[in-house]
């Protein structure tokens, strides 16, 4: 298809992706896009409490990754408002009288290695990542493109009234972005909140305005502590350490699961020791557990830390255990997912399924929760796409056409919402 602004932006950021708290060229990108369309922006401080940041990348990193911006595009104004973290970017354009409407995209990558694979739509387009250590392998490169054509569209729309507000949030792979954000204070005045994703294996031409299957989740890192020795000449002196990190992992896996609930462990990442011929002294794993309910999923990670506890034990090791992050499960108001049924029910083009499992979970979800709890209604959606792979995976792609029926429903809720707000008063 034409290379419409929606693939032109997806594009440009697909070649340099940004992880947690990291996002400055794509954040200042998009700082600048939305100060020029005439949009009230603000970002660091002014919308993430830094008190709340969980797990925040080194000084090091960050400077490393502010200079990596600033060479490839990055805006040096914007992100000299970013320091320690706080990417998140708010934009808002009061159209008059009326209620505070929020849409919210996500704008992290992934510590993945993309595809080299000729096939692959990136590779095809010129497009593939730039860092050999990150990817957009989840589809917020698109998520990005679709806020900024979006928030073109409506700066540019007649006839609205009340507040349009767009949040792109940092740091979602991991869960760690949502809670900085709320606890600044930005959707306190919300009344509609809407979030959507693309793919989950929905497929081109569909809209799901109810994703479910949300589930809750803990990320935790996990340190054990051995002693050294030399393996052949004193190994009983030693206290090893990797040993102990072999056997929580097989372990690990072996968690009963629960019947009628889906339930998930996964030990994503494990290192330790030195050499060949010393007793390993040191053993970290990044571990998540996930489950339906909130029962399940404390059973998951109660389990998880007793058997980490019990390997430690078994190999006279010490453990430590950090929860990086935590999920809850997500709640859709109703009054939202007719919005949204009836925005893309509008396009004529589109299929509406009423609901389909996002496969995972979604710090958006905390959002959601404050939005409704606070008296307003919010609402998660997905945005059918064909994926050439699952999410997470090197050779991940989506329908770049999908993009635009993202946008057009995203536009058809905020003429619904805002149109309504202009006739009432």
């Amino acid at each position: 298809m034409s290379n419409t602004p929606e693939i032109a932006i997806r594009r440009d950021l697909h070649r340099y992706p940004e992880t947690a708290f990291l996002e400055y060229r794509t954040a200042s990108r998009v700082a600048e896009t939305l100060d020029g369309l005439g949009y009230e922006v603000r970002t660091g401080e002014a919308v993430m409490n830094p008190a709340s940041v969980s797990n925040p990348p080194s000084e090091e990193a960050a400077a490393e990754a502010v200079k990596r911006a600033l060479s490839t595009g990055g805006i040096a104004h914007w992100i000299e408002q970013m320091h320690g973290g706080l990417t998140a970017v708010v934009a808002e354009k009061r159209f008059g009288d009326g209620p505070v409407l929020a849409f919210r995209f996500d704008m992290d990558a992934l510590t993945l290695v993309e595809t080299e694979a000729t096939d692959h739509g990136p590779n095809q387009h010129g497009c593939a990542s730039t860092d050999p250590e990150r990817m957009h392998g989840c589809g917020h490169d698109g998520h990005v493109a679709i806020g900024l054509t979006l928030a073109r569209t409506l700066a540019e729309m007649q006839g609205l009234g009340g507040t349009v507000r767009f949040i792109f949030q940092p740091a979602e792979e991991g869960g760690r972005g949502a809670v900085p954000i709320i606890d600044a204070g930005v959707l306190d005045d919300v009344d509609f909140l809407f979030v959507a994703h693309l793919g989950c294996f929905l497929g081109s031409g569909k809209v799901a305005p109810d994703a479910s299957g949300f589930l809750h989740s803990t990320k935790f890192e996990v340190t054990f502590e051995g002693q050294a020795s030399h393996a052949a000449m004193a190994p009983q002196e030693g206290r090893n350490a990797l040993m102990a990190g072999a056997t929580a992992l097989l372990n690990l896996q072996g968690i009963s699961r629960i019947a009628g609930e889906d339930s998930f462990v996964n030990v994503g990442k494990m290192s330790g020791g030195t050499t060949f011929n010393i007793i390993a002294d040191h053993c970290e794993m990044a571990v998540e557990v996930r489950a339906e309910t909130t029962a399940g999923h404390a059973y998951m990670l109660e389990r998880a830390e007793a058997i980490i506890a019990g390997a430690a034990q078994l190999h006279a090791a010490s453990h430590e255990m950090r929860i990086v992050s935590q999920l809850n499960g997500n709640w859709n108001h109703p009054d939202a997912l007719a919005i949204i049924d009836r925005a893309a029910r509008s396009l004529s083009d589109l299929e509406v399924v009423k609901s389909w499992p996002i496969g995972g979970g979604d710090d958006a979800s905390k959002m959601i929760a404050r939005v409704n709890e606070r008296g307003g209604v919010a609402a998660y959606f997905l945005i059918g796409s064909d994926i050439t792979a699952p999410h997470h995976a090197e050779n991940f792609d989506f329908d770049e056409a999908s993009l635009v029926s993202g946008r057009r429903v995203f536009e058809a809720i905020a003429q619904e919402i805002l149109g309504k707000a202009l006739t009432r008063s």
